[in-house]
């Protein structure tokens, strides 16, 4: 049966079916297969399960926010701000794409959406200045996987209603890592512009000006508080903090003159089509999940791993090579959705902390939004140039998968990292 999943599942990815139909044709076929009992007939009830979960609210809310930052022009603002503040360091511009990324995921929760931002906004400023094309769009795609782990993230909330973890518990540990990645990404850029002697600084800013621009970077950092504060000062729910973040995002844009049916109607639109996506997508997950419990692939896996007499350690790194592979031929919130049911209860009688975990998963499904042939922001950022080949995005983005694992092992070796800062 797992032989036949495995598969399944690889040949359908190859024949270029989206991803939510991978999801169930996968359970019908093992059901029809290995299993007597009519499980399908339960699709319905965990569909509706799954889309009145309430927690899941938050996604499509964070989404909107996202999509009102972008379509106001807050997010463009933000980027011309650190690059006046940035430009001067080994790298230029390129820093400022990761610092962009970071504030910018601080109020979006969504790696995609990150890249295609700063993308749209710092590809102009690439050709214009004649900065290295690689590395420069490795960085851009390298800065939006810190949607995923910078606080609120999309990826997270669902994380903590698959393990049954605390939200807030994961919005407080992955904050510090989440730093700490942007500020490898900068070291990263540093020693790469040193090696291939690009990004030299081409721009100066006065005093005047940089202090000018400070203005600009209040509004994400608004937001976050807002979100984050809200949630710690126990005023709201993860969902209902989301509900004030887009409610002071719309205030920032009437503030701006920039409200208008217009501008609402494209970021509704979108919203939905990717709010769409994503819950067709966890709905058919939920099914899969339902159809491996009940044949016991669960159990099985967990009983050839407690055969195999594995430390804690080794089984980790296990885990981490698992999701290695997997994140190249899968997409990631599919990846999650679909595996997290049978890693997760291993990884936790290994003894390892739930929020602890969560948070080296974050930076697995970050490693994965980069790492060819499935890798999403690879294809975002192309998506937003306007020539070229993949094959640059690919190559530019490797240094920056050499840093999220670095920092993962990190983790392994010093959980004390995430846990203290959430109690655990």
């Amino acid at each position: 049966m797992p032989v036949v999943a495995i598969g399944l599942l690889l040949l359908l990815i190859l024949l270029a079916v989206p991803v939510g139909a991978v999801l169930g044709l996968l359970g019908l076929v093992l059901d029809q297969v290995f299993t007597p009992m009519p499980m399908w007939r339960a699709i319905g009830e965990i569909s509706w399960g799954a889309s009145t979960e309430f927690t899941l609210m938050a996604i499509p809310l964070y989404i909107l926010l996202g999509e009102i930052f972008l379509r106001s022009g807050i997010a463009s603002d933000m980027y011309e701000a650190l690059r006046k503040w940035l430009v001067w360091l080994p790298g230029g511009l390129m820093h400022a794409n990761i610092a962009a990324s970071t504030l910018f995921a601080a109020t979006s929760g969504s790696s995609v959406a990150t890249a295609a931002t700063i993308g749209t906004v710092a590809l102009p400023q690439q050709k214009k200045y004649g900065y290295g094309e690689r590395m420069f769009l490795g960085s851009i795609a390298a800065g939006g996987t810190l949607g995923i782990l910078i606080p609120p993230s999309i990826n997270m909330i669902i994380y903590g209603v698959l393990t049954n973890t605390s939200i807030p518990q994961l919005y407080l540990a992955a904050l510090l890592p989440g730093l700490v990645l942007a500020t490898i990404f900068m070291m990263t850029i540093i020693a790469g512009a040193g090696l291939t002697r690009s990004g030299r600084v081409a721009e100066r800013f006065s005093w005047t000006e940089k202090r000018a621009a400070l203005r600009h970077l209040l509004p994400p950092g608004a937001i976050f508080v807002v979100i984050m504060g809200s949630i710690y000062a126990g005023i709201a729910t993860p969902t209902e903090a989301a509900g004030l973040g887009v409610l002071a995002a719309l205030v920032l844009a009437w503030s701006r003159r920039r409200l208008n049916a217009v501008l609402l109607m494209a970021a509704f639109e979108n919203t939905m089509r990717t709010t769409g996506m994503i819950m067709l997508i966890v709905m058919l997950a939920y099914f899969l999940n339902f159809v491996l419990t009940g044949l016991g692939l669960s159990q099985v896996i967990a009983d050839l791993l407690n055969g195999a007499d594995l430390s804690p350690l080794q089984t980790i790194l296990l885990v981490i090579a698992f999701y290695l592979v997997l994140g190249c031929v899968m997409e990631t919130l599919s990846m999650m959705i679909a595996t997290l049911p049978i890693v997760a209860p291993i990884v936790f009688a290994a003894g390892y902390d739930p929020v602890w975990f969560g948070v080296v998963m974050m930076m697995l499904v970050e490693l994965a939004m980069i790492t060819p042939p499935i890798g999403v922001n690879l294809y975002v950022v192309q998506g937003v140039r306007t020539s070229g080949s993949i094959r640059d995005v690919i190559l530019g983005s490797m240094p920056f998968v050499l840093a999220i694992l670095a920092m993962i092992l990190f983790l392994v070796a010093m959980p004390d990292v995430v846990t203290m800062f959430a109690g655990g």
